[in-house]
């Protein structure tokens, strides 16, 4: 039997129908890039996450790269993130002139640590850009203090826990801006690569339409330098048939996660995600860390037997090479790296391939 890391199979046949109508009407209308449906979406998924301004883009990347901009992040600035996520996080920092500042996380919810941000500001930080990894929330509430005191932006990479909440107040809503990824493998994913950057600034709101549209806000009328980086209509479709059922899924997926947590709760050498007071965890990815330097083996032994599983991230961002000898050592960010591994989820799971899952990992740590 073959368990992949996620199967998108169960979601997209049953929404066969609605989603080849929504496609079909799409190719009819002769509109692919922007127009009446991508906006039509726009105000949806505003409505959805409780927020002003939503602006479709090209991607998550470009989602972020056009968020910082339009924040007022500028070359020569800092912005403070973590050095526990993907590199699209702080290769948009870079992209814009400014220089990311990589801090250590909080070893229980692998984000951003406040107490780190805190002794990370200087005079050239201009913003913080917190993550909301594997589907959980940062602590966003001392991150804004901090913000206020020091007079910064926060720019919320939201790719990974679309739907999730902080204190019941969607995710990506409560900084300055919030930048979300339509990535397929997303909890709102569509059928190739889509991003969102949503404010309730209006100068922030216009700024982002402007720059998504090679720097005009009419065309041929270009007032500065920006990008191509516009939704495109049939993406938005698929989207706009999705997002009624996101809180449904999502309740698979936790759902999912906690037969997880009973399957493995007695697990030597396994340490189990922790779920945050203050947050609904929507487990875009079901993470466990693996103690005693045995999650290489774990994690060759599992794809061996046909189980899917992955590692985000096996190198925390300042030991790349591109950003190597900008920081120094991240105790936690350098341990996590070698312990973190995520197991097969997605919301209409069967839990008798949850048990397969955890059998097999029981095997493995066992016989080793």
């Amino acid at each position: 039997m073959k368990i992949p890391i996620l199967d998108l199979k169960p979601e997209t046949e049953g929404l066969w129908g609605e989603l080849t109508a929504a496609i079909e009407e799409i190719l009819k209308s002769g509109q692919f890039i922007l127009g009446p449906k991508v906006a039509a979406f726009e105000k949806e998924i505003a409505a959805y996450l409780g927020t002003k301004h939503a602006i479709g883009v090209n991607s998550g990347t470009d989602a972020l790269v056009i968020g910082l901009r339009a924040a007022g992040i500028a070359p020569g600035d800092e912005v403070i993130t973590s050095a526990f996520t993907f590199f699209a996080t702080a290769e948009a920092i870079s992209l814009v002139g400014a220089t990311p500042v990589f801090v250590d996380i909080d070893p229980r919810t692998f984000n951003l640590d406040p107490q780190e941000v805190a002794q990370a500001v200087t005079p050239r930080t201009k913003g913080l850009l917190p993550v909301h990894l594997y589907g959980q929330a940062a602590n966003m509430e001392p991150l804004m203090e901090l913000a206020e005191k020091h007079h910064l932006k926060v720019i919320e990479d939201t790719a990974q826990a679309f739907g999730g909440d902080y204190q019941g107040k969607k995710l990506g809503t409560i900084g300055h801006v919030g930048c979300f990824s339509f990535y397929p493998t997303k909890i709102l994913g569509a059928y190739g690569d889509g991003g969102l950057i949503v404010t309730d600034d209006d100068e922030i709101a216009e700024t982002a339409r402007t720059l998504r549209a090679h720097g005009a806000k009419q065309n041929y009328y270009n007032e500065t330098i920006g990008y191509n980086s516009r939704l495109d209509a049939l993406q938005a479709a698929i989207l706009s048939v999705k997002l009624p059922y996101i809180d449904q899924w999502i309740s698979g997926r936790r759902e999912a996660a906690q037969y997880y947590n009973e399957l493995l709760k007695d697990t030597p050498e396994i340490v189990l995600p922790y779920e945050a007071p203050y947050t609904k965890h929507v487990y875009n990815q079901y993470t466990i860390r693996v103690s005693n330097g045995k999650r290489e083996q774990l994690h060759r032994q599992l794809q061996a037997a046909g189980i899917g599983t992955m590692i985000y991230y096996p190198v925390p961002l300042h030991k790349l090479p591109v950003y190597a000898g900008t920081t120094p050592r991240l105790r936690v960010a350098e341990q996590y790296a070698q312990e973190v591994l995520s197991l097969p989820i997605w919301p209409q799971m069967e839990k008798e391939l949850q048990e397969t899952v955890a059998e097999k990992i029981k095997e493995i740590l066992t016989a080793e």
